[in-house]
């Protein structure tokens, strides 16, 4: 298997951080993969903020899914300009965040996307402008757990040949 499928193989979600902090080497590199992703018309609609104050990353992490979020010693705070790519905004951070996440694998960092939080009051901490939206909030540093990796549906499930419902083979 290729290096790079054995790390989307073996991605999992971490929510359990070593203390250690992400030097900025490495999170230059995780945010170019990020910049490097397509997007509609080449538009790059998006805007990452990297938290590194403990005590924003504890505001950040008082919703129920983002307790944890204290505890990691970044988080990405992933951002799209709604007025620039009114369709696609969502779309376009999602793949730049899904390159980071990989990216932060193959370096040895642990992850775990963050979609419970209160876009309003986020805007507001991190003075994000009324023409962006707030698409997650990425955790990131050395993990201290090792997840199993949680039941996926087989391919039979999710895939069709041609027509929805149509079997593969």
């Amino acid at each position: 298997m290729s290096e790079l499928l054995n790390v989307i193989y073996n991605r999992r979600s971490i929510r359990k951080y070593k203390p250690d902090p992400v030097p900025d080497e490495i999170i230059e590199k995780i945010l170019n993969a990020a910049r490097l992703a397509p997007s509609a018309h080449n538009i790059q609609p998006w805007h990452f903020i990297v938290v590194k104050d403990k005590k924003l990353r504890e505001e950040l992490s008082r919703w129920r899914w983002s307790r944890f979020l204290k505890d990691s010693p970044v988080v990405i705070v992933g951002c799209g300009d709604y007025k620039l790519s009114p369709k696609l905004w969502i779309v376009d951070v999602s793949i730049a965040l899904q390159n980071l996440v990989i990216a932060a694998t193959a370096l040895g960092l642990g992850t775990c996307w963050v979609c419970d939080f209160e876009e309003d009051k986020v805007k507001e901490l991190l003075d994000i402008p009324e023409n962006y939206r707030v698409v997650a909030l990425i955790a990131v540093g050395y993990p201290d757990e090792k997840p199993e990796m949680p039941k996926k549906k087989g391919l039979a499930e999710i895939t069709s040949l041609n027509k929805f419902g149509k079997p593969l083979k």
